[in-house]
């Protein structure tokens, strides 16, 4: 019997698609689904007289695969990714590979990495982006793990990937859980890009009066230049949809907005590496405020605002939003990818954030023009620390910035939630301060609880001692004289 060059476990929609992609591009492939008939229904339908092995037991899909086996994984992230891990382990041989091509929270993949190295085993946990389509046609792909296990899929991740101008959206991001997180901060980065998008639609609609169809060419237009991209190419889409009512389909959508995790995890991530991402953890807070429908409906019966009045020229004004979306979306991603240069340092992953913002340009989610932009800025500067220090970004933020203040300012006087245009521009001014009031924080932390502080000399830096480490002290805030000591 012939050996399926690959395998892959969980036939839902993704897993479905990403199997038929995978023979598409010349290779065998093995499938199994614990729910056995999934497997039948796929060899007799999409993949009849196709490359296929349909497997109808753990056994015989191990049997039907070439050495060294390798095996993805499309099932639901958490427990039964490792359920399955235990399932495979008993029929597995040295140096066989296991693929997480799930939204695995990058911890545990770190662990299962572990584990199933000291086995003898290989495992990979990828990103892929780009949903059932993207599944079908061609995802970005983040693979991370060894050197080696990568080595034994490069061949197929790279032909079934997205493709931009011949090159793959698929590269070796870095070791162990390094693929998920680059995963888990895109789709934290698509949460604010989405943010982002709403907040600019809701001041079309609450602001300018704007219908459907307008809102539709607003948006078309946009994705015509510097702002295009895939998220504002399916608004402009959304905004054409007629329902069976007769009236634009969004609007007869319920205001409340899903979530499976991944923005979550980015904000803990940055919480734990005390990296700023304001953006991105307000637009996880906007979904769910949006979820208190039913309380957000009664305190509008009680709580009151200003009028919406919008006073001014309503062209200069959409002409505004869109400024104002094109900065804070460039402080998005500068958060995004500073989030990953932390990381990057404290998990030794040494990422390549010019190849991971190419692999982004197809397949994914977030895939935008000006991501060339971010590729060509750490090309100049490898070690480039945050985005906006990069000269086309700061010209950008330059241009924009008089508009995307003017916005906020509008929102705020009509009553128009704006939190991720606002996190945004907050982040922007404080990044750009020399001096920030934290210094009466560490006062009032030393005064509570003894926390102590540094200080600064005349000229502005921090008092070191002779070996040049700097000095701490401490006040006794409560005593009559307050005497300041050297801890």
């Amino acid at each position: 019997m012939q050996k399926a060059d690959i395998g892959l476990i969980g036939l839902a929609v993704m897993g479905e698609n990403l199997a038929l992609n995978i023979e598409s591009k010349g290779f065998s492939i093995a499938v199994f689904n614990r729910t056995v008939s999934k497997v039948d229904d796929l060899i007799n339908g999409r993949a009849k007289g196709k490359n296929f092995i349909g497997a109808k037991s753990i056994e015989e899909f191990i049997d039907s695969l070439s050495r060294p086996r390798k095996i993805i994984l499309l099932v639901k992230a958490g427990d039964p990714v490792d359920q399955f891990i235990d399932i495979l382990v008993p029929h597995l041989e040295k140096g066989d590979l296991v693929i997480d091509g799930g939204n695995s929270n990058y911890m545990d993949t770190i662990r299962r990495s572990k584990s199933l190295m000291e086995k003898g085993f290989l495992f990979i946990g990828t990103g892929v982006s780009g949903g059932e389509e993207g599944a079908l046609k061609g995802p970005a792909m983040m693979p991370g793990g060894s050197a080696e296990a990568y080595s034994l899929v490069e061949s197929i991740f790279t032909k079934i990937a997205a493709q931009v101008e011949g090159v793959p959206c698929c590269s070796y991001i870095g070791d162990n859980g390094a693929g998920h997180y680059v995963k888990m901060v895109h789709n934290g980065i698509e949460y604010g890009d989405m943010q982002l998008i709403c907040e600019a639609y809701d001041l079309m609609t609450q602001a300018l009066g704007m219908d459907a169809q307008q809102i539709h060419q607003a948006f078309d237009e946009w994705n015509q230049g510097e702002l295009g991209s895939y998220l504002i190419e399916i608004t402009a889409d959304i905004f054409t949809q007629i329902d069976q009512s007769g009236v634009p389909l969004v609007d007869q959508i319920l205001d409340q907005a899903g979530q499976k995790g991944t923005g979550k995890w980015t904000g803990i991530s940055a919480l734990t590496l005390g990296v700023s991402v304001p953006t991105i953890v307000e637009a996880v807070f906007a979904r769910c405020i949006s979820a208190v429908k039913s309380e957000r409906v009664e305190a509008s019966k009680i709580l009151s605002g200003p009028k919406v009045e919008f006073e001014g020229d309503k062209g200069e004004f959409l002409k505004a939003i869109r400024d104002a979306l094109y900065a804070a979306k460039i402080c998005s991603y500068a958060q995004g990818f500073g989030l990953m240069r932390q990381a990057s340092f404290n998990y030794n992953w040494n990422l390549d954030f010019g190849q991971i913002s190419l692999g982004w340009r197809g397949g994914c989610i977030i895939r935008a023009k000006f991501l060339y932009r971010i590729a060509e800025a750490f090309d100049r500067n490898p070690n480039l620390p945050n985005l906006l220090l990069d000269d086309y970004f700061q010209n950008i933020i330059g241009s924009t910035q008089p508009n995307w203040r003017r916005v906020i300012i509008t929102a705020i006087q009509l009553g128009i939630p704006v939190p991720a245009f606002s996190s945004a521009l907050a982040y922007f001014d404080s990044y750009r301060s020399a001096r920030v009031p934290a210094n009466l924080i560490q006062a009032q932390r030393d005064y509570f609880g003894a926390h102590t502080y540094h200080k600064i000399n005349t000229d502005g830096n921090t008092i070191v001692d002779q070996v040049g480490e700097p000095v701490i002290f401490h006040t006794e805030w409560m005593l009559k004289d307050r005497p300041e000591i050297e801890v």
